[in-house]
């Protein structure tokens, strides 16, 4: 798991926990806050495995190259 992929996941229990608070309170500002940070984090994430994804095939055509 990349570096990305774990701040992403961050990003995405914090947007969470904003959201149910903005919830709970009334606080539609904070709802909203909280829901944009989740999608935030849900791309963030994504981009991370797809880093990750592009080097594990680099790395594989590297050793195919080797042979």
């Amino acid at each position: 798991m990349t570096h990305q992929e774990t701040k992403g996941q961050v990003k995405q229990v914090k947007g969470r926990i904003k959201e149910d608070v903005g919830i709970v309170t009334g606080d539609e500002k904070l709802e909203k806050e909280g829901s944009h940070d989740r999608a935030v984090g849900g791309i963030q994430e994504a981009a991370g495995k797809v880093t990750r994804k592009v080097g594990e095939a680099v790395e594989d055509l590297a050793d195919a190259i080797k042979k």
